[in-house]
């Protein structure tokens, strides 16, 4: 699934990003050579990353 459309980021690159220990949005984006754009995908990967941290 798609977490942020400007930059074309997928939800297993934000589960990947939390596992390495990024543990907010724009950190994981980073992370990934990426920053936020419009914005609009930041809930959608708080909810990704607080999944994924509570998983490991």
């Amino acid at each position: 699934m798609i977490v942020c459309n400007c930059n074309a980021i997928r939800e297993r690159d934000v589960r990947e990003a939390v596992r390495q220990g990024h543990r907010d949005p724009l950190s994981a984006y980073r992370s990934l050579g990426r920053r936020p754009r419009c914005g609009q995908c930041i809930p959608f990967a708080r909810q990704v990353i607080a999944a994924e941290a509570a998983i490991a």
